[in-house]
Protein backbone atom coordinates (compact mmCIF):
# COMPACT_ATOMS: atom_id res chain seq x y z
CA UNK A 1 0.00 0.00 0.00
CA UNK A 2 2.86 2.43 1.04
CA UNK A 3 4.52 1.55 -2.31
CA UNK A 4 1.71 2.76 -4.30
CA UNK A 5 0.68 5.93 -2.43
CA UNK A 6 4.65 6.58 -3.38
CA UNK A 7 4.28 5.67 -6.87
CA UNK A 8 1.44 8.25 -7.11
CA UNK A 9 4.14 10.82 -6.09
CA UNK A 10 6.37 9.33 -8.74
CA UNK A 11 3.68 9.75 -11.57
CA UNK A 12 2.83 13.17 -10.40
CA UNK A 13 6.52 14.15 -10.98
CA UNK A 14 6.53 12.73 -14.39
CA UNK A 15 3.82 14.42 -15.65
CA UNK A 16 5.52 17.18 -14.06
CA UNK A 17 8.74 16.58 -16.01
CA UNK A 18 6.84 16.24 -19.27
CA UNK A 19 5.15 18.58 -19.15
CA UNK A 20 7.96 21.17 -18.45
CA UNK A 21 10.35 20.41 -20.57
CA UNK A 22 7.07 19.78 -23.45
CA UNK A 23 7.03 16.01 -23.70
CA UNK A 24 10.87 15.85 -26.22
CA UNK A 25 10.87 12.29 -26.36
CA UNK A 26 7.95 12.82 -29.10
CA UNK A 27 10.59 14.25 -31.54
CA UNK A 28 12.83 11.31 -30.99
CA UNK A 29 13.06 8.16 -31.92
CA UNK A 30 13.17 5.95 -28.84
CA UNK A 31 14.40 2.05 -28.07
CA UNK A 32 14.07 0.57 -24.46
CA UNK A 33 15.37 -2.18 -22.92
CA UNK A 34 14.15 -3.95 -20.05
CA UNK A 35 14.80 -7.53 -18.87
CA UNK A 36 17.03 -9.12 -15.55
CA UNK A 37 20.00 -9.30 -17.18
CA UNK A 38 22.01 -8.25 -20.29
CA UNK A 39 20.51 -4.97 -20.02
CA UNK A 40 23.40 -3.12 -20.25
CA UNK A 41 24.97 -4.31 -23.10
CA UNK A 42 21.57 -4.63 -24.93
CA UNK A 43 21.45 -0.94 -25.23
CA UNK A 44 25.81 -0.36 -25.63
CA UNK A 45 24.77 -2.78 -28.67
CA UNK A 46 21.79 -0.95 -30.38
CA UNK A 47 23.97 2.58 -29.79
CA UNK A 48 27.08 1.27 -31.23
CA UNK A 49 24.98 -0.44 -34.35
CA UNK A 50 22.83 3.05 -34.74
CA UNK A 51 26.19 5.44 -34.69
CA UNK A 52 28.61 2.95 -36.87
CA UNK A 53 25.56 2.80 -39.42
CA UNK A 54 25.74 6.44 -39.94
CA UNK A 55 22.46 7.20 -37.10
CA UNK A 56 22.60 10.04 -34.56
CA UNK A 57 22.24 8.18 -31.75
CA UNK A 58 22.22 9.17 -27.72
CA UNK A 59 22.56 5.99 -24.58
CA UNK A 60 21.04 6.42 -21.22
CA UNK A 61 22.34 3.49 -18.91
CA UNK A 62 23.95 2.18 -16.09
CA UNK A 63 26.76 3.16 -16.90
CA UNK A 64 25.86 6.71 -17.58
CA UNK A 65 24.52 9.10 -20.58
CA UNK A 66 26.12 9.55 -23.81
CA UNK A 67 25.36 12.43 -25.64
CA UNK A 68 27.14 13.52 -28.19
CA UNK A 69 29.89 11.24 -27.79
CA UNK A 70 30.97 12.04 -23.91
CA UNK A 71 29.52 9.42 -21.41
CA UNK A 72 28.63 11.33 -18.32
CA UNK A 73 28.12 10.07 -15.06
CA UNK A 74 24.51 9.49 -13.54
CA UNK A 75 24.77 8.84 -9.91
CA UNK A 76 25.64 6.14 -7.79
CA UNK A 77 23.68 2.76 -8.19
CA UNK A 78 21.45 4.22 -10.90
CA UNK A 79 20.19 2.78 -14.04
CA UNK A 80 17.07 4.33 -14.96
CA UNK A 81 17.83 7.79 -14.19
CA UNK A 82 14.70 10.19 -12.06
CA UNK A 83 11.70 11.31 -14.62
CA UNK A 84 13.47 14.80 -14.04
CA UNK A 85 16.55 14.06 -15.23
CA UNK A 86 15.98 11.91 -17.67
CA UNK A 87 13.32 14.54 -19.52
CA UNK A 88 16.11 17.05 -19.05
CA UNK A 89 18.73 14.36 -21.15
CA UNK A 90 16.23 13.84 -23.71
CA UNK A 91 15.05 17.81 -24.17
CA UNK A 92 19.49 18.34 -24.57
CA UNK A 93 19.05 15.44 -27.09
CA UNK A 94 16.79 16.92 -29.02
CA UNK A 95 19.15 20.75 -29.07
CA UNK A 96 21.91 18.34 -30.61
CA UNK A 97 22.78 19.99 -33.88
CA UNK A 98 23.08 17.39 -36.37
CA UNK A 99 21.07 15.96 -39.33
CA UNK A 100 18.61 13.78 -39.00
CA UNK A 101 16.78 11.48 -36.89
CA UNK A 102 17.71 11.29 -33.19
CA UNK A 103 17.83 8.13 -31.49
CA UNK A 104 17.96 7.15 -28.14
CA UNK A 105 18.53 3.66 -26.75
CA UNK A 106 16.99 3.82 -22.84
CA UNK A 107 17.95 1.17 -20.22
CA UNK A 108 14.72 1.14 -18.25
CA UNK A 109 13.97 -1.33 -14.91
CA UNK A 110 11.58 -2.74 -13.44
CA UNK A 111 11.89 -0.26 -10.39
CA UNK A 112 11.58 2.15 -13.42
CA UNK A 113 8.38 0.85 -14.99
CA UNK A 114 6.17 0.33 -11.22
CA UNK A 115 7.21 3.88 -10.20
CA UNK A 116 6.17 5.72 -13.55
CA UNK A 117 9.43 6.99 -14.33
CA UNK A 118 9.73 6.84 -17.71
CA UNK A 119 5.79 7.58 -18.01
CA UNK A 120 5.31 9.88 -20.90
CA UNK A 121 8.11 8.61 -23.13
CA UNK A 122 7.05 7.79 -26.66
CA UNK A 123 8.86 4.51 -27.37
CA UNK A 124 9.28 3.12 -30.64
CA UNK A 125 10.89 -0.49 -29.75
CA UNK A 126 10.56 -1.87 -26.24
CA UNK A 127 13.43 -5.12 -25.96
CA UNK A 128 13.05 -7.81 -22.99
CA UNK A 129 16.42 -9.28 -22.84
CA UNK A 130 14.86 -12.14 -20.77
CA UNK A 131 12.66 -12.31 -17.01
CA UNK A 132 14.25 -14.52 -14.13
CA UNK A 133 13.92 -14.30 -10.15
CA UNK A 134 14.70 -10.93 -9.13
CA UNK A 135 13.88 -8.59 -7.51
CA UNK A 136 11.79 -10.40 -5.43
CA UNK A 137 12.65 -8.46 -2.47
CA UNK A 138 10.47 -5.16 -4.03
CA UNK A 139 7.80 -7.25 -6.23
CA UNK A 140 6.92 -10.20 -4.04
CA UNK A 141 6.60 -12.70 -6.72
CA UNK A 142 7.79 -13.43 -9.93
CA UNK A 143 4.41 -13.19 -11.63
CA UNK A 144 4.64 -9.40 -10.54
CA UNK A 145 8.19 -8.57 -11.10
CA UNK A 146 7.02 -9.84 -15.02
CA UNK A 147 3.84 -7.87 -15.00
CA UNK A 148 5.60 -5.09 -14.64
CA UNK A 149 7.88 -5.58 -17.31
CA UNK A 150 5.45 -5.96 -20.01
CA UNK A 151 4.85 -2.20 -19.05
CA UNK A 152 7.34 -1.58 -21.11
CA UNK A 153 6.47 -3.71 -23.90
CA UNK A 154 2.66 -2.64 -23.86
CA UNK A 155 4.25 1.05 -24.30
CA UNK A 156 5.97 0.32 -27.43
CA UNK A 157 5.17 0.32 -30.91
CA UNK A 158 6.66 -2.99 -31.84
CA UNK A 159 8.10 -5.23 -29.04
CA UNK A 160 11.02 -7.47 -29.24
CA UNK A 161 11.12 -10.45 -27.34
CA UNK A 162 13.04 -13.42 -26.67
CA UNK A 163 11.62 -16.49 -27.99
CA UNK A 164 13.85 -18.86 -25.33
CA UNK A 165 13.26 -17.21 -22.40
CA UNK A 166 10.71 -18.95 -19.72
CA UNK A 167 8.59 -15.85 -20.03
CA UNK A 168 7.68 -15.68 -23.48
CA UNK A 169 4.60 -17.76 -22.77
CA UNK A 170 3.23 -14.87 -20.90
CA UNK A 171 4.51 -12.18 -22.97
CA UNK A 172 3.17 -13.29 -26.03
CA UNK A 173 0.00 -13.85 -24.17
CA UNK A 174 -0.56 -10.39 -22.86
CA UNK A 175 0.80 -8.40 -26.31
CA UNK A 176 -1.32 -10.63 -28.42
CA UNK A 177 1.72 -11.19 -30.89
CA UNK A 178 0.41 -8.36 -33.27
CA UNK A 179 3.10 -5.95 -32.48
CA UNK A 180 5.92 -8.65 -31.62
CA UNK A 181 9.52 -9.63 -33.13
CA UNK A 182 11.00 -12.46 -31.57
CA UNK A 183 14.40 -13.60 -31.78
CA UNK A 184 16.00 -17.15 -30.86
CA UNK A 185 18.36 -19.39 -31.00
CA UNK A 186 16.40 -21.86 -33.35
CA UNK A 187 14.91 -21.08 -36.91
CA UNK A 188 11.28 -20.37 -36.39
CA UNK A 189 12.06 -16.34 -35.21
CA UNK A 190 12.24 -13.05 -36.82
CA UNK A 191 15.96 -13.44 -36.18
CA UNK A 192 18.19 -15.98 -35.58
CA UNK A 193 21.46 -17.15 -34.51
CA UNK A 194 21.82 -19.01 -37.70
CA UNK A 195 20.87 -15.72 -39.68
CA UNK A 196 24.12 -13.57 -37.69
CA UNK A 197 27.64 -13.71 -38.27
CA UNK A 198 29.23 -12.84 -35.32
CA UNK A 199 32.86 -12.25 -35.96
CA UNK A 200 33.64 -10.51 -32.31
CA UNK A 201 35.42 -12.81 -29.56
CA UNK A 202 33.73 -10.66 -26.91
CA UNK A 203 30.31 -11.69 -28.24
CA UNK A 204 30.60 -14.96 -29.39
CA UNK A 205 29.89 -17.00 -25.87
CA UNK A 206 28.07 -14.81 -23.42
CA UNK A 207 26.37 -12.20 -25.00
CA UNK A 208 24.74 -13.88 -28.34
CA UNK A 209 21.35 -13.73 -26.98
CA UNK A 210 21.91 -9.58 -26.27
CA UNK A 211 23.79 -9.82 -30.28
CA UNK A 212 19.94 -11.11 -31.29
CA UNK A 213 17.87 -8.49 -29.24
CA UNK A 214 20.06 -5.78 -30.63
CA UNK A 215 20.38 -6.89 -34.12
CA UNK A 216 16.75 -7.22 -34.32
CA UNK A 217 15.79 -4.09 -33.15
CA UNK A 218 18.20 -1.91 -35.07
CA UNK A 219 17.14 -4.06 -38.59
CA UNK A 220 13.39 -3.18 -37.65
CA UNK A 221 14.63 0.70 -37.73
CA UNK A 222 16.07 -0.17 -41.13
CA UNK A 223 19.43 -1.23 -41.30
CA UNK A 224 21.03 -4.43 -43.31
CA UNK A 225 22.06 -7.53 -41.65
CA UNK A 226 24.94 -6.95 -43.32
CA UNK A 227 25.47 -2.98 -41.66
CA UNK A 228 25.23 -4.80 -38.24
CA UNK A 229 27.50 -7.89 -38.60
CA UNK A 230 29.93 -5.19 -40.05
CA UNK A 231 29.20 -2.77 -36.68
CA UNK A 232 29.23 -5.96 -34.12
CA UNK A 233 33.06 -6.49 -35.28
CA UNK A 234 34.14 -3.20 -33.70
CA UNK A 235 31.92 -3.57 -30.57
CA UNK A 236 34.05 -3.64 -27.23
CA UNK A 237 32.19 -5.14 -23.99
CA UNK A 238 30.55 -1.47 -21.71
CA UNK A 239 33.10 -1.26 -18.36
CA UNK A 240 33.02 -3.87 -15.70
CA UNK A 241 31.14 -6.67 -17.93
CA UNK A 242 33.53 -9.32 -19.08
CA UNK A 243 36.32 -6.59 -18.13
CA UNK A 244 40.05 -8.50 -17.91
CA UNK A 245 41.67 -5.81 -16.07
CA UNK A 246 45.09 -7.73 -15.37
CA UNK A 247 46.53 -10.68 -17.96
CA UNK A 248 49.53 -12.11 -17.05
CA UNK A 249 50.85 -15.50 -15.12
CA UNK A 250 47.35 -15.54 -13.90
CA UNK A 251 44.19 -13.82 -15.09
CA UNK A 252 41.80 -11.05 -13.16
CA UNK A 253 38.24 -10.61 -14.90
CA UNK A 254 35.71 -8.04 -13.15
CA UNK A 255 32.35 -7.98 -14.02
CA UNK A 256 28.63 -6.33 -12.55
CA UNK A 257 26.85 -10.35 -12.70
CA UNK A 258 24.54 -10.21 -9.43
CA UNK A 259 21.58 -12.44 -10.04
CA UNK A 260 21.99 -16.00 -10.55
CA UNK A 261 21.18 -16.20 -13.88
CA UNK A 262 24.06 -14.07 -14.78
CA UNK A 263 26.29 -16.24 -12.36
CA UNK A 264 25.51 -19.36 -14.75
CA UNK A 265 26.20 -17.64 -17.68
CA UNK A 266 29.37 -16.09 -16.47
CA UNK A 267 30.87 -19.08 -14.58
CA UNK A 268 30.45 -21.50 -17.14
CA UNK A 269 31.69 -19.66 -19.77
CA UNK A 270 35.32 -19.29 -18.04
CA UNK A 271 37.95 -21.43 -19.84
CA UNK A 272 40.53 -22.36 -17.74
CA UNK A 273 43.07 -24.84 -18.25
CA UNK A 274 45.61 -26.69 -15.46
CA UNK A 275 44.73 -23.43 -13.48
CA UNK A 276 41.52 -22.65 -11.09
CA UNK A 277 39.21 -20.13 -11.02
CA UNK A 278 39.25 -18.25 -8.35
CA UNK A 279 35.72 -16.52 -7.46
CA UNK A 280 35.41 -13.20 -5.11
CA UNK A 281 31.69 -11.93 -4.48
CA UNK A 282 29.00 -11.19 -2.37
CA UNK A 283 25.10 -9.79 -2.07
CA UNK A 284 23.72 -6.55 -1.58
CA UNK A 285 22.33 -6.16 1.60
CA UNK A 286 18.30 -4.69 2.04
CA UNK A 287 17.55 -6.40 -1.11
CA UNK A 288 16.65 -10.02 -2.19
CA UNK A 289 17.98 -12.32 -0.21
CA UNK A 290 16.38 -15.30 -1.36
CA UNK A 291 18.82 -15.30 -4.13
CA UNK A 292 21.90 -15.42 -1.69
CA UNK A 293 21.80 -19.33 -1.59
CA UNK A 294 21.07 -19.90 -4.86
CA UNK A 295 24.01 -18.42 -6.19
CA UNK A 296 26.45 -19.17 -3.61
CA UNK A 297 25.34 -22.66 -4.68
CA UNK A 298 26.27 -21.79 -8.56
CA UNK A 299 29.40 -20.52 -7.08
CA UNK A 300 30.59 -23.73 -5.32
CA UNK A 301 29.31 -25.64 -9.03
CA UNK A 302 32.15 -23.67 -11.00
CA UNK A 303 34.37 -22.27 -8.45
CA UNK A 304 37.49 -23.79 -6.61
CA UNK A 305 38.23 -21.55 -4.49
CA UNK A 306 35.44 -19.16 -3.62
CA UNK A 307 36.29 -15.55 -1.02
CA UNK A 308 32.85 -14.19 0.24
CA UNK A 309 33.01 -10.74 0.84
CA UNK A 310 30.75 -7.38 1.03
CA UNK A 311 28.94 -5.96 -2.06
CA UNK A 312 26.80 -2.87 -0.94
CA UNK A 313 25.93 -4.79 2.68
CA UNK A 314 23.81 -1.31 3.61
CA UNK A 315 22.73 -1.45 6.66
CA UNK A 316 22.93 -5.57 7.23
CA UNK A 317 26.09 -7.12 8.95
CA UNK A 318 28.06 -8.38 6.17
CA UNK A 319 28.84 -11.59 8.09
CA UNK A 320 24.85 -12.26 7.81
CA UNK A 321 25.03 -11.68 4.14
CA UNK A 322 28.14 -14.09 3.84
CA UNK A 323 26.35 -16.89 5.74
CA UNK A 324 23.17 -16.84 3.79
CA UNK A 325 25.36 -17.05 0.76
CA UNK A 326 27.56 -20.05 2.30
CA UNK A 327 24.42 -22.11 3.06
CA UNK A 328 23.46 -22.41 -0.85
CA UNK A 329 26.72 -23.95 -0.97
CA UNK A 330 27.75 -28.20 -1.58
CA UNK A 331 31.59 -29.05 -0.69
CA UNK A 332 32.22 -31.91 -1.98
CA UNK A 333 35.76 -33.56 -0.84
CA UNK A 334 36.39 -29.82 0.17
CA UNK A 335 36.08 -28.39 -2.86
CA UNK A 336 35.62 -25.84 -3.40
CA UNK A 337 37.39 -24.10 -0.35
CA UNK A 338 35.25 -21.29 1.35
CA UNK A 339 37.23 -18.23 2.81
CA UNK A 340 35.01 -15.58 4.60
CA UNK A 341 36.63 -12.23 4.23
CA UNK A 342 34.03 -9.09 5.28
CA UNK A 343 36.60 -6.25 3.86
CA UNK A 344 36.24 -6.23 -0.10
CA UNK A 345 39.94 -4.78 -0.04
CA UNK A 346 41.16 -7.49 1.64
CA UNK A 347 39.14 -9.96 -0.17
CA UNK A 348 40.59 -9.11 -3.50
CA UNK A 349 44.25 -8.81 -2.16
CA UNK A 350 43.71 -12.10 -0.90
CA UNK A 351 42.49 -13.66 -4.14
CA UNK A 352 45.56 -11.93 -5.73
CA UNK A 353 48.46 -13.35 -3.41
CA UNK A 354 46.80 -16.88 -3.24
CA UNK A 355 46.73 -16.34 -7.38
CA UNK A 356 48.85 -19.57 -8.90
CA UNK A 357 50.36 -20.39 -12.92
CA UNK A 358 46.83 -20.26 -14.75
CA UNK A 359 44.59 -19.18 -12.57
CA UNK A 360 41.60 -17.23 -13.31
CA UNK A 361 40.08 -14.90 -10.38
CA UNK A 362 36.46 -13.68 -11.19
CA UNK A 363 35.27 -10.51 -9.17
CA UNK A 364 31.43 -9.97 -9.49
CA UNK A 365 28.94 -7.76 -8.24
CA UNK A 366 30.42 -4.26 -8.66
CA UNK A 367 31.78 -4.11 -12.03
CA UNK A 368 31.78 -0.52 -13.57
CA UNK A 369 30.64 1.06 -10.17
CA UNK A 370 32.57 3.27 -8.06
CA UNK A 371 30.87 3.82 -4.89
CA UNK A 372 29.57 1.26 -2.15
CA UNK A 373 26.88 1.66 0.47
CA UNK A 374 28.03 0.15 3.63
CA UNK A 375 26.25 1.23 6.63
CA UNK A 376 24.11 3.56 4.22
CA UNK A 377 26.47 5.90 3.28
CA UNK A 378 28.30 5.30 -0.01
CA UNK A 379 32.00 5.41 0.17
CA UNK A 380 34.29 5.61 -3.23
CA UNK A 381 35.36 2.26 -4.38
CA UNK A 382 36.93 0.88 -7.50
CA UNK A 383 37.06 -3.54 -8.06
CA UNK A 384 40.00 -2.33 -10.75
CA UNK A 385 41.73 -0.02 -8.26
CA UNK A 386 41.56 -3.00 -5.72
CA UNK A 387 43.16 -5.40 -7.98
CA UNK A 388 46.03 -3.09 -9.17
CA UNK A 389 46.72 -1.98 -5.53
CA UNK A 390 46.82 -6.11 -4.83
CA UNK A 391 49.02 -6.34 -7.72
CA UNK A 392 51.37 -3.57 -6.55
CA UNK A 393 51.27 -5.55 -3.08
CA UNK A 394 52.21 -8.57 -4.26
CA UNK A 395 54.82 -7.24 -6.52
CA UNK A 396 56.94 -5.83 -3.52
Amino acid sequence: MWQKIKNIYHLLNAILANLFYGFPSRSLIVIGVTGTDGKTTTVSLIHHILVNTGKNSSMISTVGASVEGSLEDIGFHVTTPSSWMIQRLLKRITKVKEKGKQYVVLEVTSHALDQYRIWGIDFEIGVLTNVTNEHLDYHRTYENYLKIKTKLLRASKVAVINKDDKSYGYINEVLGGGKTLEYSFSDSADLSIKSLKVNNPALEKFNLYNVLAAALACHKLGIEIKEIEKALESFILPKGRQEVVFEGRFRVMIDFAHTPNSFEKILSSVNVEGGRIIHVFGCAGKRDAVKRPVMGGISAKYADIIILTAEDPRTEKVEDIISDISSGMEIVDNKPEVFKISDRKDAIATAVKMAQEGDFILITGKGHEKSMNIGGREISWSDEEAVNEALRLRSE
